[in-house]
């Protein structure tokens, strides 16, 4: 298999090296450039399986790998920009910490869970980082918004880590984008999610509102929708 093989292993270690530049953005006070990069370390999560599958380069090594740098990208790095964000609050501040061990504990359950293939059960990491990114880089770039002054209490932010953790080890149906082979391409539910998807986006350009708005939005209707699902 040659050179071929290292390809998606390779995607994965560029997730891991954005997760950790983001890190060090954070810890610099700049958590609207770690975002960034968490959306980097995003795609690469996303390329890293789909380039598995076009070169038929499955690897064990690669499933660990990924998780690892999962931990990272969206444990690690969404915990300390919500951190961040809270000002100086004494012991408080190192409370949005609880999101980085609950996403640990999740993506380790996963690896054992043969189950979650095509679905998941618990809020994807991925998922809970790319609210805590966003809500984080909003606060950050809009300091005059009633947001950013509920962002900087000691209380909003821990609160958003703990719902966030919590949810990510729950045992709540929540349905993923990527289709298994085999199966159709879009259900009702997908659907659904994608056309309100795009009015958040049309929505927010209409306002004028800071693009990461949408992408905050965007995925708070992902967790509400598997949330309606789960109980009807």
């Amino acid at each position: 298999m040659g050179i071929r093989k290292h390809i998606p292993n390779t995607i994965t270690s560029m997730n891991l090296l954005a997760g950790c530049m983001g890190v060090i953005f954070t810890l610099e006070g700049r958590p609207d450039t770690a975002f960034i990069m968490m959306l980097v370390a995003a795609v690469a999560d996303f390329s890293d399986g789909l380039a598995a599958r076009l070169l038929h380069a499955y690897s064990p090594i690669g499933k660990e790998l990924d998780s690892l740098a999962d931990v990272v990208s969206f444990g690690v790095l969404p915990s300390m920009m919500l951190a961040q964000c809270m000002g100086t609050y004494a012991i408080w501040r190192y409370l949005p910490l609880f999101l980085a061990v609950m996403s640990a504990l999740r993506l380790a359950k996963f690896n054992i869970d043969p189950e979650q293939s095509e679905n998941f059960k618990g809020m994807p990491t991925p998922a809970s980082a790319m609210i805590a990114g966003s809500l984080a880089y909003l606060v950050t770039v809009t300091p005059e918004s009633w947001l950013a002054g509920l962002a900087h209490t000691s209380w909003f932010m821990p609160l958003v880590a703990l719902v966030l953790g919590l949810l990510t080890v729950s045992r709540v149906p929540m349905f993923g984008m990527k289709i298994a082979k085999g199966k159709k391409l879009l259900d009702a539910k997908r659907i659904v999610f994608l056309f309100i998807a795009a009015a958040i986006v049309v929505i927010t350009v209409a306002l004028g509102l800071n693009w990461s708005a949408a992408v905050l939005l965007v995925f708070i209707t992902y967790l509400f929708e598997n949330l309606i699902l789960s109980i009807f």
